[in-house]
């Protein structure tokens, strides 16, 4: 069975840090590409960082130079790195792994709630 698990939500002041992780099954990690995305409360979930399986990264504009995105294969764990948070950075975040065979698969994690507020 195929699992993602996010971890390392919470609150943070603006200017904080905070590190989110996504356990993944072994099963899928290796042959995916990993990203991270977000969803406020009536808006489209939205693309916030992807690493491939060789270790490419890309981010939305509004993180970069913010957020560091990583992945340790021997862990089968993703990372999000997130420094310099503000406010409009608060919602939920969800780890999503795809990958193609065939068809294209992919597989979403349960959430972490980040928000920051002073």
């Amino acid at each position: 069975q195929v699992q993602l698990v996010e971890s390392g939500g919470g609150l943070v002041q603006p200017g904080g840090s905070l590190r989110l992780s996504c356990a993944a099954s072994r099963s899928i990690f290796s042959r995916s590409a990993m990203g991270w995305y977000r969803q406020a409360p009536g808006k489209q979930r939205e693309l916030v960082a992807i690493i491939t399986t060789r270790g490419s990264t890309n981010y939305t504009d509004s993180v970069k130079g913010r957020f560091t995105i990583s992945r340790d294969n021997a862990k089968n764990t993703l990372y999000l790195q997130m420094n310099s948070l503000k406010p409009e950075d608060t919602t939920v975040y969800y780890c999503n792994a795809k990958y193609t065979l065939a068809v294209v698969l992919q597989y979403w994690g349960q959430g972490t709630q980040v928000t920051v507020s002073s």
